[in-house]
């Protein structure tokens, strides 16, 4: 958080400006330790701010895994954190954008600043919160090294799921293509001679062929039209998707409903949730701060809206496995709850739900292992019945020409 700030330096001049800080005992505690005494002193929103935070752009996975583990083993070593900084800055000097990140956290961990106040404060990359606070409350216990470490291990499994993901669908979306080109060049270009026959026989043709002329002569005197409202749709659609809350949830809510696919989704959110949270707690964050944290990091925009009403009822007493049993929306999978609430009364939260993690990361290389085995042969399928419907269209009138009366 800014915190705009006017005062007097110890020689008495005036002096004003905004400091980083992670609350308001520490941002005094910065006006201090450069000898200001503050006259006022509050959190700042100024334009400015909103700027430096636009300006931003998340920083990727894989980055946050390297910057993780590469800081976490040299302080394992004995490094200061300043002294592991300078060398990181000079091994990836190349990197112009990393290396200017790492600059700017170095010069403001030279000004006195702490690792978490630096981070957050640097206007290069946007770092997610739930690492801001780990960062924040390990630099207090003393568990720097162990929670960076583990961070890096996280974000570089995280960016193994979607690599796999992203696998898995090209060949789908590869066979779907082909369908797709192979039906528009019949239409186009193999349809259209062979209509020239029926037409100067003058028969009457069967229902089938009819509608796949009638499809090709709308398709080659409207392809543009229909280009472009393929294009309108899908832009509406990410538009909608990305701007409108409502529009978001209700397509998030209709994919948790799907077979196979929803309880994928379901069980990556929720492990990805549990794994966070286990890390935070573990890092020594207050298991209501950690819920709050954790909650922010859903994709899915129901379960996020699920978590973050939960969320506000643990700040206020309540435990996470009854708020969510009390919170209307998704219903959520029997065995988290359960283990959930076994980790409440049992006070082993962290351990339980970092194996729930592990659980269901597993499951989900079977569940899409048994996805893809069963889209291979449907997505053959689709193409062999777009194919087939076209040449069987062509062929029956050619077949009732050739069996047709002789004269």
């Amino acid at each position: 958080m800014q915190y705009k700030y006017k005062g007097l330096t110890k020689e008495g001049k005036k002096a004003k400006g905004v400091i980083v800080a992670g609350s308001l005992n520490e941002a005094k505690q910065i006006l201090k330790s450069k000898g200001i005494f503050y006259q006022s002193l509050e959190e700042s929103n100024s334009s400015g701010a909103i700027f430096s935070n636009f300006k931003k752009r998340p920083m990727n996975g894989a980055l946050m895994s390297a910057f993780s583990k590469e800081l976490a083993s040299y302080i394992d070593s004995g490094m200061t954190i300043n002294t592991a900084l300078k060398l990181m800055h000079n091994q990836h000097k190349n990197e112009k954008k990393y290396a200017s990140f790492i600059e700017e956290v170095k010069k403001q961990l030279e000004e006195g600043k702490s690792l978490y106040v630096a981070l957050n404060s640097q206007s290069v990359y946007e770092l997610p919160d739930f690492f801001l606070q780990s960062i924040n409350v390990s630099g207090q216990s003393g568990k720097m090294g162990e929670v960076l470490s583990t961070m890096g291990q996280f974000f570089s499994a995280q960016g193994e799921v979607k690599k796999q993901a992203t696998n898995a669908m090209i060949y789908p979306a590869f066979i779907f293509l082909v369908a797709i080109g192979m039906t528009a060049f019949l239409i186009s270009f193999v349809v259209p001679k062979i209509t020239q026959i029926f037409e100067d026989t003058g028969q009457k043709l069967p229902w089938i062929t009819q509608v796949v002329l009638g499809m090709s002569d709308f398709f080659i005197h409207n392809w543009m039209f229909i280009l472009a409202s393929l294009i309108a749709i899908v832009a509406l659609f990410q538009f909608s998707f990305a701007k409108i809350k409502s529009f978001r949830k209700m397509i998030d809510s209709i994919l948790l409903k799907m077979p196979i696919i929803g309880n994928i989704i379901q069980n990556y959110e929720l492990g990805r949730f549990s794994y966070i949270l286990s890390l935070m707690l573990n890092s020594g964050v207050s298991y209501a701060q950690a819920v709050q944290l954790a909650s922010t990091t859903f994709n899915n925009r129901a379960l996020k809206e699920l978590f973050d009403g939960a969320a506000t009822k643990v700040v206020e007493g309540n435990k996470l496995s009854v708020a969510l049993y009390r919170t209307k929306g998704v219903s959520i999978k029997r065995n988290f709850m359960q283990s959930l609430a076994l980790g409440e009364e049992s006070s082993s939260v962290a351990s339980i739900l970092s194996s729930i993690a592990k659980l269901y990361n597993e499951e989900n290389k079977d569940k899409i292992k048994v996805l893809l085995s069963l889209m291979e042969p449907f997505m053959m399928l689709f193409i062999g019945l777009i194919v087939g419907t076209i040449v069987l269209a062509m062929l029956l009138p050619i077949f009732s020409m050739s069996l047709g009366p002789k004269h």
